[in-house]
């Protein structure tokens, strides 16, 4: 009996503070049973690990040392309440913050996906990578913001290892947030300062959409208008460019953090060499691919397009274009004007003559290109 007064008395004299609530010690492992731990804590006593507060994947042994948080220090038993999960938890909230406030790049590997983005656990702690915050390389870029698309290519960066830093981190609002976007800046800065209007770039196609197409320049984010895919007229960027193709391209514009690039700058514009086959006040024969109520489009070869304006389709003031034409379908013209430094070339109808004796103006080669084109 006395050894035990002397050991209180010694316990009572030490400066040995008792547990707190969140508090996260280090104990010894002293029992393994099915559903519960038991870990010593030295002279702040024993505690209990519940099954449920050890993690996945954890293998524990007899006499192995571990780091616990304290759930409640002192249980009508005598002991107290762990968790190891918390423990981890808590000291990844201090390792993110830490992280954050160095500005480090790290890496991590998403378990899930949603609409919204990616599902990330790291040091305990769950996060977020939203779509916004991807690098140009792994944007899904889809048409009409199809959900069940972006969801589908967000699915297959699952288990695939991303470079990113942590944007916001709050363990009182229990938010962490990365971007892949911030982890690649620094490198996407250099190489936007190597770059120039004019130069040509190679990148492969991320995404195939109604206005054009995304590429990837080297981590750089291109985007090739509809306008800019060839010196015809594209009405589907799909019939031309798809997904994983390689593609070169000419740089027209360098906005902040995207080039504008040109597929049609590559190569020689076409128009300026067919349109030498048509002069002013020849008839020539066209097909009609566009009708509008100010006029019809009228295509003379496969890169040369004219306009018949309203006024000279008839000398009827109230005709109506869609009345007249049809698509597709060819007519003679009679050639009004040529302005090749704005390539127009302006058409008249009510003015093309009945050419019994003289075809209609095309050469061999432009109806042969014309005919693969119908």
């Amino acid at each position: 009996m006395s050894a035990m007064v002397t050991m209180d008395e010694l316990l009572q004299g030490s400066e040995i503070e008792n547990l707190k609530t969140g508090e996260v010690v280090e104990g010894a492992v002293t029992t393994v049973k099915k559903n519960e731990v038991w870990v010593d804590l030295g002279a702040q006593g024993v505690g209990v690990v519940m099954r449920r507060e050890i993690g996945h994947g954890q293998g524990l042994e007899v006499g192995q040392n571990i780091t616990v948080s304290v759930i409640d220090p002192e249980m009508e038993e005598g002991y107290a309440l762990l968790s190891m999960k918390r423990a981890v938890k808590d000291r990844g909230w201090d390792e993110l913050q830490r992280i954050h406030e160095a500005n480090e790049i790290i890496d991590i590997m998403p378990y899930d996906a949603n609409r919204g983005g990616l599902l990330v656990e790291i040091e305990g702690v769950r996060g977020f990578l939203p779509v916004s915050q991807l690098a140009a390389g792994h944007y899904p870029r889809v048409s009409g913001a199809d959900k069940d698309e972006i969801l589908q290519k967000l699915h297959a960066l699952i288990n695939k290892s991303l470079r990113v830093r942590v944007l916001d981190v709050s363990r009182k609002d229990n938010k962490l947030i990365f971007s892949e976007k911030e982890a690649v800046r620094d490198d996407t800065q250099a190489r936007f300062s190597e770059l120039a209007i004019g130069d040509v770039v190679e990148g492969v196609v991320t995404g195939v959409i109604d206005f054009g197409a995304f590429v990837n320049v080297d981590g750089i984010e291109g985007l090739i208008h509809i306008s800019e895919i060839s010196w015809e007229r594209v009405d589907n960027p799909r019939n031309y460019l798809k997904v994983g193709d390689k593609v070169k391209a000419k740089i027209v514009a360098i906005d902040k953090d995207r080039l504008s690039l040109s597929l049609k700058q590559m190569s020689e514009d076409p128009w300026l060499e067919q349109v030498k086959a048509f002069k002013k006040d020849d008839v020539v024969e066209g097909k009609v691919t566009r009708i509008t109520p100010f006029g019809a489009f009228v295509q003379l070869s496969p890169s040369v397009e004219a306009l018949v304006h309203v006024s000279e389709m008839s000398d009827d003031e109230t005709v109506d274009p869609e009345k007249l034409f049809q698509l597709n379908e060819r007519k003679e013209f009679k050639v009004l004007d040529i302005d090749t430094e704005n390539r127009k070339i302006a058409l008249s109808l009510k003015e093309a003559k009945p050419s019994s004796s003289k075809k209609a103006k095309t050469t061999k080669t432009t109806k042969k290109k014309e005919d693969e084109v119908s």
